[in-house]
Parts: structure tokens; C-alpha cells; sequence
């Protein structure tokens, strides 16, 4: 009869939770592609219904200005109306009616550096990012949240939350609540209430205080509430 080791047993059991984390990471991966796939979908070359011209026939273009749309910030980018309708429910909105941008074929877009609104735009093609930095990505959570490409603040959120330190712990959970992102502001709040004794350090939060007391209300709730917690077990 075989010898039954405990040492046996560990390894099986490391075996084990070993392939139930890789189970795990494929799993995230194959969602991530459905929804890619399913973003794609949206707008398909071979739909008679929406099919542009073609690739090089460009009926609107996006442009990145000043906040008061006195000054182009760049060249502008030249897009479809269809496939824009098709991606976003704002710009579906504001194509099909009588509005400017869509008598002008001119989109104009403030607050946005030139390279985002490429970014932005190769996106709704592609579903893809390229050479994505944290300044970026927070340009394009903005631009994701007006025009309700959920798909891509999902994306940007879930970079920004894996680059989230004590530094910028503040200023992302100030931009979080600003556009409407539950994942970076629980993020970022989990790490500031975990080192609440360098709070009143960072000029970060005195100017949080000064814009947002609302905000400064909240951090403190929640510490107060984790401290409560914490107590209880």
C-alpha cells in the first residue's frame, strides 16, 4: 500500500488553489474580450443601415479647443457620423437632430488635449489603446463619461485604480467624485483612510477643504466608520 506523506497533500493543495487563480484570470480575460467584442458590434462595415461611405470618405470631424472655443488645440480629426452614432448615445443624439455640429460637420470638444481626442476617437474604431499615461487616461475618463462610451471609462478607471499611490490618493478621489466613478473613489478612499495621520499634511487635501468640504465630510465618515469596524471584531 502507498504511503500517504503530508508534504503530498500541500503540494496537491498548492496545485489546486494554483489552477483555480489561473481558472480566475482567464475567466476577467474572456469577459474583458466579450465586452470588447460586444462594443464592437455596435457598428458593423458590412450593415447596410450604417455603412460609411468607406474608410477614406469622412463626413465629420472632432476638434479640441480652448474652454471658450476661441482656439483649435491641434488638427482636427476626421471621423463617420455613422460609426460616432453608433458608439455613443450623446453624439447619436446630437448628429440625428438639427443641432450645429450636426449642420457643420464640426465637433467641437474643450478641455481636451489634442492627443486624447485622437486617442478617443482611434478607440471608437478599434476598441483599443495605445501608449495610455495616467494624464491621458484621466482625459479620457472625462471624454467617456460625456459620451457615455462606458466600455472605455471601464478600461480608464481600472488603469488609474492600479496606479494609484499616497500621492495622488487625494486628487483621485477629488477627480473620481467629479466624474461620476465609484470604483477609483472607493479606491482611493480606502487608501487615505488608511493613513489618515498624513492627511492634514498634503496640500492636496487644504485645497480640498477650501473646494470641497463636502468631500473632506466624507473621508472623515468613512474613517470614523472603519475605526468603528475594526473595533467591533
Amino acid at each position: 500500500m502507498e504511503k500517504y506523506y503530508e508534504s503530498d497533500g500541500g503540494t496537491c493543495k498548492e496545485c489546486y488553489e494554483e489552477a483555480n487563480e489561473m481558472k480566475d484570470k482567464f475567466k476577467r480575460e474572456i469577459e474583458e474580450l466579450k465586452a470588447k467584442v460586444a462594443f464592437l458590434r455596435f457598428w458593423s462595415p458590412f450593415d447596410p443601415h450604417s455603412r460609411p461611405n468607406g474608410p477614406c470618405f469622412t463626413d465629420v470631424v472632432l476638434v479640441a479647443t480652448s474652454d471658450d472655443h476661441s482656439a483649435e488645440i491641434g488638427a482636427p480629426v476626421p471621423a463617420h457620423k455613422a460609426l460616432l452614432v453608433s458608439r455613443s448615445p450623446v453624439f447619436k443624439a446630437m448628429l440625428e437632430s438639427e443641432m450645429e455640429e450636426s449642420l457643420s460637420g464640426t465637433i467641437k470638444i474643450s478641455d481636451v488635449s489634442y492627443d486624447a481626442l485622437r486617442s478617443f476617437v482611434n478607440y471608437l474604431y478599434t476598441a483599443e489603446v495605445s501608449c495610455l499615461d495616467e494624464q491621458v487616461a484621466c482625459e479620457l475618463l472625462v471624454l467617456a463619461e460625456k459620451y457615455q462610451v462606458n466600455h472605455l471609462k471601464a478600461y480608464c478607471e481600472k488603469l488609474l485604480v492600479s496606479k494609484l499611490n499616497w500621492d495622488n490618493s487625494v486628487m483621485s478621489y477629488s477627480f473620481a467624485h467629479q466624474y461620476n466613478s465609484k470604483l477609483i473613489s472607493d479606491a482611493a478612499l480606502s487608501l487615505i483612510t488608511d493613513n489618515m495621520d498624513k492627511l492634514t499634511k498634503k496640500e492636496e487635501y487644504v485645497e480640498l477643504v477650501e473646494k470641497d468640504p463636502r468631500l473632506v465630510v466624507e473621508i472623515y465618515e468613512a474613517y470614523l466608520s472603519k475605526q468603528v469596524n475594526t473595533a467591533a471584531r
